[in-house]
């Protein structure tokens, strides 16, 4: 099974910003090591906006400091780029161009009054936490997320 962490940013990456975490990921990613064991990782940017690290764990299982290690590296980023990656009051979402809005719960919750976000708008789950929950529920209609239980 392949594991899957998602963190949004409290804000796009400029194309600098993007190629300078990508580097900094890529180079974690090849020294990334639980007890000793390499792990099978991956790390991604998608849409400047989420990173996505991936272990496979059936090469080898992530453990309590390989987790951290990762969250190490990921607060070194937000201080070198001044951009946060643990914010979760923030909500994404594509608006009625296919672009993605990054906006504050408050905003959010006005939105989806106003009729702005309905149930067919695609929301990111970012509790995906598998490759194939990642695949198949990451980007999904508002109907069929968690954010319709919370913004009713």
């Amino acid at each position: 099974m392949k594991k899957v962490w998602i963190y949004q940013a409290d804000r796009f990456f400029t194309q600098p910003e993007l190629q300078e975490a990508q580097s900094k990921l890529d180079s974690f990613i090849v020294e990334w090591t639980a007890h000793g064991s390499q792990l099978a990782g991956k790390a991604e940017i998608k849409y400047n906006l989420f990173i996505v690290l991936t272990v496979d764990e059936e090469i080898a299982q992530v453990t309590g400091c390989s987790i951290d290690k990762s969250v190490r590296i990921l607060k070194e980023l937000e201080e070198e780029l001044n951009i946060g990656l643990f914010n979760r009051t923030l909500i994404s979402y594509r608006d009625n161009e296919n672009n993605i809005q990054l906006v504050s719960r408050e905003i959010f919750e006005a939105l989806c009054k106003e009729g702005e976000v309905n149930a067919d708008t695609i929301v990111f789950n970012n509790l995906a936490q598998t490759e194939s929950e990642f695949n198949e529920k990451w980007e999904i209609p508002f109907k069929d997320s968690w954010h319709a239980t919370v913004f009713r």
